[in-house]
């Protein structure tokens, strides 16, 4: 294909949506509000947008992975905001070490599952 892709984002809903705009700026996304229904988060080039739309089937099952540098760093970071204790239904999953790599999990106020992320070196050849 001759076109070459710039970024994917993601379309993830809200149950309330200023608690999720709320959270998702503390978390350290930039809000850039397109409507009074629809957002677009984003930090550094990664994005994605959050609408003011509840389906719970959708939202129970919309899970993103975030890759980052050091999990263990960023554990902390998530730890130190206290995100559960702030937004009711908000959940925060201890890292977790499998043979690709390692990760923790978030869960934000409306059940969308975060990943965040670190993959093991790739070996050289």
């Amino acid at each position: 294909m001759p076109q070459k892709p710039r970024s994917i984002r993601a379309f993830i809903g809200a149950k309330n949506f200023g608690l999720s705009r709320a959270f998702y700026q503390e978390l350290g996304f930039v809000e850039n509000s397109i409507s009074h229904v629809m957002s677009y988060f984003s930090m550094g080039e990664l994005g994605f947008y959050l609408q003011d739309a509840y389906v719970r089937d959708w939202i129970d099952n919309t899970m993103l992975f975030l890759e980052v540098e050091d999990v263990e760093a960023y554990y902390i970071e998530l730890l130190t905001l206290n995100l559960p204790a702030k937004y009711e239904g908000s959940k925060l999953t201890p890292i977790r070490y499998e043979n690709w790599g390692k990760e923790c999990f978030l869960h934000d106020p409306s059940g969308v599952l975060w990943h965040f992320g670190q993959f093991n070196p790739r070996p050289e050849l």
